[in-house]
């Protein structure tokens, strides 16, 4: 599961660098389908991403507003600092943890901790295709979503 986590963070980087080819009101610009804009894309899935590690956790979920984080720049900032995060979680025996169940404010419904932690990567991995059909709606190249090929290295906390 860990290099799954390692696949959305290389591709999301590299989308990251993709999105610095656009000047910013095309970033923001509200499009058709997905969550809005590409950079609210990205920022969603961060969020999503660290909410749900965070419940895991039994943690308090924090709450932090786009219009805050409205740049590539920025956006990118507050996924490194929530990645480092994630990525001490991760490195923590998830064997352990797979079948606890897990019950978060936002939702009602319970889960395990496996659940949830598939449920982040296919969110990601969504998104990502919808950010692919901007792209070609924009006439440029999407990131490369292929996992053959790619190197992972230990997830370092």
């Amino acid at each position: 599961m860990r290099n799954f986590f390692e696949y959305n963070w290389q591709v999301r980087d590299e989308w990251f660098d993709w999105c610095k080819q656009l000047p910013n009101d095309e970033l923001l610009k509200d499009r058709t389908g997905g969550v809005g804009s590409i950079l609210y894309t990205l920022f969603h899935i961060i969020d999503v991403e660290y909410s749900w590690v965070r419940g895991i956790q039994s943690k308090e979920d924090v709450a932090f507003e786009f219009t805050d984080y409205n740049t590539v720049e920025m956006v990118k900032s507050i996924s490194d600092r929530f990645r480092n995060e994630v990525a001490e979680f991760l490195n923590k025996n998830l064997d352990e943890l797979n079948e606890k169940v897990i019950s978060v404010p936002w939702d009602e419904d319970k889960y395990t901790v496996e659940e949830i932690l598939h449920h982040i990567i296919a969110h990601e991995i969504h998104h990502i295709g919808q950010l692919s059909v901007w792209a070609r709606e924009l006439e440029l190249n999407p990131v490369s979503a292929n996992f053959i090929g790619r190197k992972f290295r230990p997830i370092n906390s």
